[in-house]
């Protein structure tokens, strides 16, 4: 139906339907209506024959430009503290390096070198990872993309703009004043003014045109004292690669490989042990190209190229006979999309380095953790078959702090960023480039750029002078970052004259005040109950007002949870919500001597649970713990009032 046709015909249903009373001739009115209804479309038609790009303009508190797993945290986080954001993502799909398009693990901290080998990462990322078990168990990764985007517009304070690519940045002096963006699907410009911007974008487009200070390539051992750093400094940086997923066709099938497929030297390459065909299922990370000129430029080059290896991989593989168990299996998903590791990385007031890392640097304005191992990739990638596919320098003891300097620009005010685009070295990107670490820091800089936002500042002033304001709001959102507890002023709980809980069979009531809010190595920060429909109280001699509790329960943040191109790498996970997590509780407040209940949650999936009510003044807390998605105990970390 055409829409002036819908509009006539709708016209009796709009006019029964309204609670607005009719005053005159319904015809009229109608007639008028449908009169500037055409005329506007008529001048719409006439502006697009002359020029065919529509022109918007938005005004918010923070643009996020990427939408790669940083770029979500970042624009959540904003959102949630309180900005009007709006996420800018060139592709059709949320994720980056993680989506369907890409299919990249979202890895995080692992194998490090104590008992505690992995060390998840929490806040927005955690979340995002037990929504994916709880919508998406099949492990489909176009439903990924859906978890992903669901996640993100029902943030009230919101905007995603899809397909959507930066163009040009306009500057005043030091400052990004305003970035103008393609939606090519609907053909239209948008001019996004901001007061703070966020460039998650990997590459970091929108940086680089603003003037923002950065460096590509490799540092020489001398800049930073860095000993996994070569002799002299050279442009290379670590490849772009493409993932597969192969499926069991039950009989032997033919594989015929395209016509520019390059032949693969299976002898030299298979001389290093890291490139090994180890199994048939998800792809090999070390067929992949880096560049040591210009990697951006060369993307469409790179690709190609890339194709053509692995191409000549997977026809060594079904054709030389020495992969008979290759016979049955077939290509089912081949990326078309290079997944990138190195390109761009920004100069913030602090350049991370390995020094920093291995030393275990205790920073001041620490945001965020990581742990990955020094894990730089060959220089060339496969085109260089006479290094190794990867030098895995060094694992962790224990995972190290990242500081906030490192998440904006040393020479443009307003400018913040987040991902593999950060102010490291070449060696500590080899480590902080993992997903997980990178999206904790989206969450750390997308929190402060609602906070510069708000007070008016630059990401400078706000290290400055607001830096324990930025780390106990992180804290307070479930992030971490080793050595620094949290001690928020405005906690009442911290200032509770009893706690105390109906049973106990590990741990203690008063480590949920302690401010860490996970068990670390040799310490434990949990209190646990003996059973299910377990109680916790607080308690005060005076009245207190209160308008929420805010709870973190136990997920195992000792046990990996990413999903995976090949199920049998879930081997020790949980495929589903975390079964030590709380599923049903009740919060209540005792008023006037009689208790009162103030909230409950029922099936809940999160680690951190905010339950907000209207203002009560009470003398005690307490909440009502039924029952968890599978263990016999209830186990939780923290526990705050405000």
């Amino acid at each position: 139906m055409k829409r002036r046709d819908f509009f006539k015909k709708g016209t009796q249903g709009v006019v029964a339907a309204s609670i607005f009373p009719i005053i005159g001739d319904i015809s009229a009115q109608t007639s008028n209506s449908t009169n500037v209804l055409f005329k506007e479309e008529k001048a719409l038609r006439e502006t697009l024959k002359k020029d065919p790009i529509r022109r918007k303009t938005l005004v918010v508190d923070v643009a996020v430009i990427g939408g790669g797993m940083s770029g979500i945290s970042a624009a959540v986080s904003a959102a949630r503290n309180g900005a009007k954001v709006v996420l800018v993502q060139d592709r059709p799909v949320l994720g980056g390096n993680a989506s369907s398009e890409m299919r990249v693990t979202v890895n995080g901290v692992k194998n490090l070198e104590n008992k505690h080998k992995v060390e998840r990462e929490t806040g927005i990322v955690e979340e995002l990872l037990i929504e994916n078990w709880h919508y998406n168990p099949q492990e489909s990764y176009h439903v990924w993309d859906h978890v992903l985007y669901n996640y993100v517009i029902r943030e009230k304070n919101l905007t995603l703009l899809l397909n959507t690519t930066a163009l040009d940045v306009n500057i005043d002096e030091n400052k990004i004043k305003s970035v103008v963006c393609r939606q090519l699907t609907t053909e239209t410009d948008f001019t996004i003014n901001a007061p703070v911007f966020v460039d998650c974008s990997g590459d970091g487009f929108v940086a680089a045109t603003a003037g923002a200070e950065f460096k590509q390539g490799r540092e020489g051992k001398a800049e930073f004292n860095e000993k996994y750093a070569p002799d002299k400094p050279d442009g290379w940086v670590m490849g772009d690669c493409f993932m597969m997923i192969t499926k069991d066709m039950g009989r032997p099938v033919p594989f015929y490989a395209p016509e520019y497929a390059v032949p693969f030297d299976a002898e030299k390459a298979f001389k290093d042990k890291h490139r090994k065909i180890k199994h048939l299922k998800e792809g090999f990370w070390w067929v992949e190209l880096g560049s040591d000129v210009d990697i951006i430029g060369e993307r469409d080059e790179i690709r190609h190229k890339l194709m053509a290896n692995f191409y000549g991989v997977w026809n060594h593989i079904k054709n030389s006979g020495d992969f008979p168990e290759a016979a049955n299996i077939v290509l089912d998903w081949v990326g078309s999309i290079p997944g990138r590791r190195e390109s761009r990385r920004f100069v913030g007031d602090y350049i991370l380095s390995e020094p920093d890392m291995l030393g275990l640097r205790h920073f001041d304005d620490a945001i965020a953790f990581g742990g990955w191992s020094l894990d730089e990739h060959c220089p060339g990638g496969i085109e260089n078959l006479n290094e190794p596919a990867s030098y895995f320098h060094s694992r962790f003891k224990e995972v190290y702090q990242i500081p906030f300097r490192c998440l904006y620009s040393k020479n443009i005010d307003n400018l913040l960023f987040a991902g593999r685009n950060v102010s490291v070295t070449h060696i500590a990107l080899s480590s902080t480039r993992i997903i997980g670490t990178c999206s904790m820091m989206g969450q750390a800089a997308g929190t402060a750029a609602a906070m510069c936002a708000n007070k008016g500042v630059s990401p400078r002033k706000l290290y400055q002078n607001n830096i324990n304001d930025l780390q106990e709001q992180l804290l307070r959102d479930d992030s971490y970052f080793p050595h620094r507890p949290a001690k928020d002023p405005k906690d009442k709980a911290r200032t509770a004259d009893l706690i105390f809980a109906s049973s106990t069979s590990s741990g203690d009531v008063k480590n949920l005040l302690d401010g860490v809010s996970r068990d670390e190595i040799n310490k434990i920060h949990h209190w646990q109950s003996e059973g299910l429909n377990a109680e916790l109280q607080l308690e005060w001699n005076k009245p207190q007002k209160f308008t929420s509790v805010e709870m973190k329960f136990d997920t195992n943040l000792q046990r990996l949870m990413m999903m995976h191109k090949d199920p049998a790498k879930n081997k020790g996970q949980v495929t589903a919500v975390p079964p030590e997590l709380i599923k049903d509780f009740t919060v209540e407040a005792r008023v006037q001597g009689n208790w009162k209940e103030v909230g409950k949650k029922e099936y809940n999936i999160t680690r951190l649970v905010k339950i907000n009510f209207d203002e009560v003044k009470a003398t005690a807390i307490r909440l009502k713990l039924k029952n968890t998605h599978g263990k016999e105990n209830i186990r939780m970390f923290e526990v705050r009032c405000y």
